[in-house]
C-alpha cells in the first residue's frame, strides 16, 4: 500500500515582521513533535524568507512562499520570481490561493503558468482550489473544483502531477471559523484525486498529496486527518501561534502515524 507522508503547511498571509517570525521559529523548533511522520512547512511573507531559511537550517522544517510570478526575471515591478524564491531557501510555493484569485486577479490560466514555473525550478507548488459559499449553495462544488484542477494542472507530465500538492480550500470556510465536515472534505478531496487519475493515471493519483484548508484548528484536526484521502492541512490563523500549530502537527502525527 502506497503511503503518502502527511504535510501541514502554515500560511501566515500578511502577518509577522521579521523579528516576530524568528521568535516563532525559535519557539516552534523547541515545541514541535511528530516531525518524523509529518512534513511541516512555514509560509511567511516574502520579507522574512531569507532569514527564516537560515533559522530553520537543520530543523527538518520546510520553507514556502505565498505566491510567485511565472517569469524568471524582467521588468515586473513588485513581483518575485521562482528563481528568487529558490535562492531565498524555499522548497514550496502556494499558488492560486482564493485570496489571490479574489483580490489580485489570479485566473485559472495564471495559476497554471505559476504551477509550471514553480515545477520548472524544482520547487513544489501547493495549488489551491475551492468553491465560494454561493457556488456551494448552488450545488456546483464539483464543477468548480474540476475546472480549477484541470486548468491548473494543464500541460503537466504525470511525474510532475504526482510530486505536487493540492489544497482543497472551500472559500466559505477560510477565516470564518466554519469548517467543512470531515465527510464533506473527504468527498471533495477523493473527487479531486479521481480527477488527477483521469488526467495522469492511477500512479500519479496515488502519490499526489491533497490537503484540506479552511479554519483548521487543533480541535478539528483528528477528524479530518482520519480520512483516507486527506493528506494534511493548509493552516491559516492557527499557524500564527506556536502552540496551536505544534498541536495540529502532533495530532496529525498520531492520527496518520
Amino acid at each position: 500500500m502506497l503511503t503518502r507522508k502527511a504535510i501541514i503547511a502554515g500560511n501566515w498571509k500578511m502577518f509577522k515582521t521579521v523579528p516576530e517570525a524568528l521568535t516563532f521559529v525559535h519557539g516552534f523548533r523547541k515545541t514541535a513533535v511528530g516531525l518524523d511522520h509529518v512534513e511541516a512547512v512555514l509560509c511567511p511573507p516574502f520579507t522574512a524568507l531569507a532569514l527564516m531559511s537560515e533559522s530553520l537550517c537543520g530543523s527538518g522544517i520546510s520553507l514556502g512562499a505565498q505566491d510567485v510570478f511565472w517569469e524568471d526575471k524582467g521588468a515586473f515591478t513588485g513581483e518575485v520570481s521562482p528563481v528568487m524564491l529558490k535562492d531565498a531557501g524555499c522548497s514550496y510555493v502556494i499558488v492560486g490561493h482564493s485570496e489571490r484569485r479574489q483580490y489580485f486577479g489570479d485566473t485559472d490560466e495564471k495559476v497554471n503558468r505559476k504551477v509550471i514555473a514553480v515545477l520548472s525550478h524544482a520547487l513544489t507548488p501547493i495549488m489551491c482550489v475551492g468553491e465560494t459559499l454561493e457556488e456551494r449553495e448552488s450545488g456546483v462544488t464539483k464543477k468548480v473544483v474540476r475546472t480549477q484542477t484541470t486548468a491548473g494542472m494543464a500541460g503537466l507530465a504525470p511525474e510532475q502531477a504526482a510530486g505536487m500538492v493540492i489544497a482543497y480550500e472551500p472559500v466559505w470556510a477560510i477565516g470564518t471559523g466554519r469548517t467543512a465536515s470531515d465527510e464533506d472534505a473527504q468527498e471533495v478531496i477523493a473527487y479531486i484525486r479521481s480527477i488527477v487519475q483521469e488526467m495522469f493515471g492511477a500512479e500519479a493519483a496515488g502519490q499526489v498529496r491533497i490537503l484540506y484548508g479552511g479554519s483548521v484548528k487543533p480541535e478539528n484536526t483528528a477528524g479530518l486527518m482520519s480520512k483516507v484521502d486527506i493528506d494534511g492541512a493548509l493552516v491559516g490563523g492557527a499557524s500564527l501561534e506556536v502552540e496551536s500549530f505544534a498541536e495540529i502537527i502532533r495530532v496529525t502525527s498520531e492520527t496518520k502515524g
